[in-house]
């Protein structure tokens, strides 16, 4: 009896790992009605194909120059986040630049079932890049990328594997993956970190991803590059982009990295008119 128990117990337990692992990988798509025009910029609804063959829903807002910037939002977002992408947008956009931003696969309203969170999303800006440049050749000579949490992952990412960025911004990236998913599982879901190493290779079997060794790109990345950190952030503890920041100084005299007082990607929040100033600042000077 005691053994047909605890099989029963043990199937439940698998049951549930499974139900939050499939979710983890497959969120809520948020998608609202507010666009671009409502910044006061005329805009294009865009498609773009990724090399693996899906679709991404976009916006192209021109600016009638050379030079275009591509925010890329966090995990469970998309490009109609309001706290970090909206503002973003608007600094960008008043800032003069030309702005492509587009839903990351499993989120919004592009294609694909599952999010490999960083993994590859790197095809999704390494896509939106080619589009960029068969479509808006003239107006993308200079390409410069904006990521918030795994957004900020896949900037990194992409400074280091793609000629054609010159510069990026950072904000909340998760250095070391593992750590933060154990994180997230306490601080969204109310569940136990230690849950976390038992989900994790549901998840990856579930969505076909890898885990991203952040780290290691510490030591690819020579271009210009801004790290944003807050001193109040549950998932990503400062120390670990301060490590990465050491790690990239050695051999990149043009990374930076500011520590606000804010949460999670909320330093455009708390400090928007320092948040502005840094980001113009930056790209008016790398790009």
């Amino acid at each position: 009896m005691i053994p047909l128990l605890l099989l029963f117990v043990l199937l439940l337990f698998f049951v549930f790992a499974v139900f939050v692992a499939y979710r983890m990988v497959s969120p809520p798509r948020l998608i609202e009605d507010w666009t671009p025009k409502e910044l006061g910029f005329d805009y294009e609804d865009v498609w773009i194909e990724t090399r693996d063959g899906l679709k991404l829903h976009g916006w192209w807002i021109d600016r009638g120059n050379e030079k275009t910037v591509i925010p890329l939002h966090g995990y469970t977002a998309s490009k109609w986040e309001r706290i970090y992408m909206k503002p973003i947008l608007e600094i960008l956009l008043k800032g003069g630049y030309n702005v492509l931003v587009f839903d990351f696969r499993a989120h919004g309203k592009s294609e694909g079932k599952h999010t490999t969170v960083g993994d590859r999303e790197l095809t999704d800006v390494l896509s939106a890049i080619d589009w960029l440049k068969e479509n808006r050749a003239d107006k993308s000579r200079k390409i410069g990328l904006i990521g918030f949490s795994m957004g900020a992952i896949v900037t990194i990412r992409t400074l280091a594997e793609d000629e054609r960025v010159c510069c990026g911004i950072a904000d909340s990236p998760p250095i070391y993956m593992d750590m933060t998913g154990a994180r997230g599982l306490k601080y969204f879901a109310k569940l136990p970190a230690w849950l976390y190493s038992l989900i994790k290779p549901i998840t990856l079997w579930i969505s076909g991803g890898k885990i991203i060794s952040i780290m290691e790109y510490a030591g690819k990345i020579q271009k210009p590059l801004l790290l944003i950190a807050g001193k109040k952030d549950p998932l990503v503890m400062v120390e670990e982009i301060e490590e990465f920041y050491r790690e990239n100084k050695k051999i990149n005299p043009n990374v930076t990295l500011w520590v606000s007082e804010a949460a999670h990607v909320r330093t455009i929040s708390v400090a928007r008119d320092r948040y502005e100033t840094r980001v113009l600042e930056f790209f008016g000077k790398w790009l």
